[in-house]
């Protein structure tokens, strides 16, 4: 669209000054009429072309959340209890990413951000710029980046689509931070027929840094100079802000120019050269990504932060591909890019620093008096603007809501709608479930990864949760970063399920030995002008803010992807809670599964007995019904502490929380690191369901399997702190997994079997 209206008109002095603003052309850039209108008021007349595409993608919903942004004020922002560890450094919203205390001066920079749609058209291409934005969030703060985890949601696999969609996410994934040396510690994956055709791929980055050296990106000081460093601007990735601000179509799924092009040596470069020049004391005033939007974002956000007017000549303008008007500059999204404000009479060190690495420092414009974005290009104003106008006065809306229909059948579905399980059926149950890929183990995914560069790596993807030791820092404590959102739980009781995802995201921390800090989250949702899909958006976020509340765990920062629809109809709500937590001594770091013989197996919080949106209900019968298990925040918050409590103790080996799968398959996982440990589980009832699946295979929250050598000292612990625990097994050397209820083997199976069944599913599939 934009090259035909442009290619159209004379090249003096700038095409994009000359084209007819018509009602199709500002509905092509996704404005609405009364939008459209709101910009001429305050302009006080017509835009130009480029001035309508720096307002298409600043107001789009990638960049501006017009949909969500009274949503996400219901988010805490920083710790209530202000004694505790991880108080909040930088805020959600302040800047590129979040900051939390560590200790010892030392802050955490962490943030997870969505590239669905890219991914969506070129998987390999969309996957790893992801990496390389999120990663520029982190390094701009002044961080030095020390993990990276993504959560990842793809189709059936049983799709060749989605196999080329799954293959090429995580090889763009791998490619791009290996090279860049950052070790990837896995994060979660899952397979669902809503997916297809719109999978999602959230990146996260976390790094290291200390308080005196968090950057800020504000362009302030009259008459200080504004730099571009990095590679050139090409014509890929324009528009990519609205690109993802609309739903996935036949048409669009062509719009390949959309999807940018990454060269993560580039970024290696890129990444050296800014902490060095950070290090600089008082060289940088301000430092801002080029990510969504590129240039246009960089430059209204600066100046808008600081209260300043802020001008530029694109002449200047490092450029790879020749004839490139205003329009094309300011809304590139090519990578690797970043925009400088220094201190005036400092330049040449910025300029030695760049020159050092190989990379453009591009002295392009200066800050301003007043608050204008001023953009000249042949010596002619292509835009001037006021920056807080694209970036404070983004329309704001609050939807009409309606509860879907599938919502208040759930509430009302009964356990007694599904056959009994008999004990003759419970060894192919559990087969299915460890063959389903979402179950199944991951190794395939992140054997791809690189987790073991920067010698940090103390718990390798697999297990609750990955763990780095800072010892980039000189601390010996250890970072530890999960990832959690069960689709299905949030699309059958929305807020129910998004508390569900925080809960079970903090207890794989707790399992870990990490006592929690802070919450980075990715909202991914379908369209919001559609009520069905607003109730759920509104009743997701208010369940993770309730939580967070509760547990005075905040929110740092995070993305919300909207849009998420195919022709195939639309995602399920899946609001992806990533946390980080903290474990401040090397004996408490936990892992998952049994190390010997002679364990004893405690169940924490009870037995399962919910059936209702589980898996099983998925592998044997198809269906994606039931009433969501409860969740009680009180209880939950219970059996955490006290397990945390007995890991700082000594007294745990190894710890597990109950997820997708339930019982059975959480005791399966614990034996799948040593092929020749075995357990004997012996249950004395059915519990309160009756019911052998429920037991078994139902997802009831707040449940965790522990090992432990003293089960005595332990269980008497557990009862003076009010948690429910229960001898239920221990571990052997027999290779067997062998379970009886009430004196009655219902299960003997060889524990290599089952591992083999669990760890060549995925494989097996994309042979």
């Amino acid at each position: 669209m934009t090259d035909q209206a442009v290619t159209s008109l004379p090249p003096n002095p700038d095409p994009c000054l000359n084209v007819e603003i018509t009602p199709e052309l500002v509905s092509q850039h996704g404005l609405l009429p009364e939008e459209y209108e709101n910009v001429l008021r305050i302009l006080g007349r017509e835009p130009n072309l480029t001035e309508l595409g720096i307002f298409s993608v600043m107001w789009s919903e990638h960049c501006s959340y017009k949909n969500t942004r009274k949503l996400l004020r219901l988010f805490p922002t920083e710790k209530a209890d202000k004694e505790a560890i991880g108080q909040v450094l930088v805020k959600a919203g302040e800047e590129n990413a979040g900051v939390i205390d560590v200790g010892e001066g030392w802050g955490v920079a962490f943030k997870i951000e969505s590239h669905n749609h890219p991914s969506a058209i070129e998987p390999f291409e969309g996957a790893a710029t992801g990496v390389g934005g999120i990663v520029r969030d982190i390094f701009t703060m002044g961080a030095r980046p020390v993990l990276l985890t993504n959560s990842l949601r793809f189709g059936s696999l049983e799709s060749p689509q989605v196999k080329r969609l799954f293959r090429g996410v995580v090889s763009g994934i791998s490619h791009y931070g290996n090279c860049l040396g950052i070790p990837n510690m896995g994060g979660d994956v899952y397979f669902d027929d809503c997916y297809e055709g719109n999978p999602l791929v959230n990146a996260l980055c976390a790094g290291i840094l200390r308080h005196e050296d968090i950057q800020r990106g504000a362009a302030t000081g009259v008459g200080n100079p504004v730099y571009y460093v990095g590679p050139g601007t090409g014509r890929d990735g324009l528009g990519g802000a609205s690109f993802a601000s609309r739903e996935l179509t036949e048409e669009s799924a062509e719009d390949r120019p959309a999807v940018q092009k990454g060269d993560p040596f580039m970024e290696k470069l890129l990444l050296e050269a800014c902490l060095e020049m950070m290090a600089i004391p008082g060289l940088v005033v301000g430092i801002q990504d080029m990510g969504a939007a590129g240039l246009t974002c960089s430059t209204c956000e600066t100046a808008s932060r600081g209260n300043s007017g802020i001008e530029i000549d694109l002449d200047l303008v490092p450029q790879r591909e020749t004839g490139m008007n205003s329009y094309e500059i300011m809304l590139s999204e090519s990578q690797e890019r970043m925009l400088v404000i220094v201190n005036r009479g400092r330049e040449r060190e910025l300029e030695e620093v760049f020159e050092k690495w190989d990379l453009h420092a591009a002295r392009i414009g200066e800050v301003k008096e007043g608050d204008r974005m001023v953009v000249r290009q042949k010596g002619v104003v292509v835009a001037d603007l006021p920056a807080k106008s694209l970036t404070d006065e983004a329309p704001i809306y609050d939807q009409p809501t309606q509860e879907p229909a599938h919502v208040a059948q759930a509430r009302e579905w009964s356990i007694e709608s599904v056959p009994e399980l008999k004990a003759d059926g419970v060894g192919d149950a559990l087969e299915k479930l460890l063959k389903h890929p979402t179950i199944a183990s991951k190794r395939w995914v992140w054997e791809q990864y690189d987790h073991m560069v920067m010698s940090g790596c103390t718990v390798e993807p697999g297990s609750d949760a990955g763990v780095v030791r800072l010892s980039i820092a000189g601390i010996d404590k250890y970072l530890a970063i999960a990832n959690d959102c069960n689709n299905r739980f949030c699309y059958l009781d929305p807020y129910k399920g998004a508390q569900i995802a925080f809960a079970e995201c903090m207890r794989n921390l707790a399992c870990s030995g990490a006592k929690a800090l802070a919450v980075t989250d990715n909202l991914n949702f379908a369209n919001p002008n559609k009520p069905e899909t607003y109730h759920m958006l509104k009743e997701c976020v208010t369940g993770l803010a309730d939580a967070c509340s509760f547990f005075d765990v905040p929110v740092v920062g995070g993305n919300v992807s909207l849009y998420n629809e195919h022709g195939k109809g639309a995602i399920d709500p899946t609001p992806v809670v990533s946390m980080v937590g903290l474990i401040e001594k090397a004996d408490e770091v936990t892992r998952s599964f049994l190390s010997g013989e002679g364990e004893s197996i405690v169940l924490l919080g009870g037995l399962p007995h919910e059936l209702g949106a589980s898996y099983y209900l998925q592998t044997q019968f198809g269906k994606k019904e039931g009433r969501v298990p409860e969740i009680d925040l009180e209880s939950e918050k219970k059996v955490q502490e006290f397990l945390l409590s007995q890991i700082s103790q000594g007294s745990v080996q190894a710890a597990h929380d109950l997820s997708e799968g339930g019982l059975l398959v959480a005791l399966a996982e614990m034996l799948f690191d040593k092929n020749e440990i075995g357990m004997s589980l012996a249950i004395d009832s059915l519990g309160n369901s009756g019911r052998l699946d429920a037991l078994l295979f139902g997802e009831s929250q707040s449940r965790i399997l522990v090992s432990v050598s003293d089960e005595g000292e332990f269980i008497r612990s557990a009862e003076q702190a009010g948690v429910s625990a229960q001898v239920i097994g221990c571990s052997d050397l027999t290779g067997r997994f062998k379970v009886s209820i009430d004196g009655n083997e219902i299960l003997d199976a060889n524990v290599s079997g089952l591992h083999e069944t669990w760890s060549q599913a995925i494989p097996e599939i994309m042979r």
